[in-house]
């Protein structure tokens, strides 16, 4: 793809590479990774259910996975999906 820029001194072209991504593979590698850190602190909060809904089951409800392991994977994949976007290409 051509642009041309034109100035009152001269014509400036720019060429752009035919399929210029803003990020290259590994960049969507890390975003990708950040994702399912996500997936998986999500998922691992669901739960909880009990088979009487009467009764209310504290342990399975503010369990450490549940209260505690499962944020700090979702922050994890939050700061993964910052760095992911962040990086900078070799080229």
């Amino acid at each position: 793809m051509k642009q041309t820029v034109k100035s009152s001194k001269k014509t400036v072209t720019h060429h752009t590479p035919r399929g210029f991504s803003l990020f290259n593979k590994e960049n969507y590698k890390w975003m990708v990774i950040g994702l399912v850190l996500i997936a998986i602190g999500l998922v691992m909060m669901v739960g909880g259910r009990s088979s009487d809904p009467n009764v209310f089951d504290k342990d399975a409800i503010y369990s450490f996975w549940r209260i505690t392991a499962a944020p700090i994977l979702i922050v994890a994949g939050l700061i993964v999906e910052v760095y992911a976007i962040m990086k900078k290409s070799e080229n």
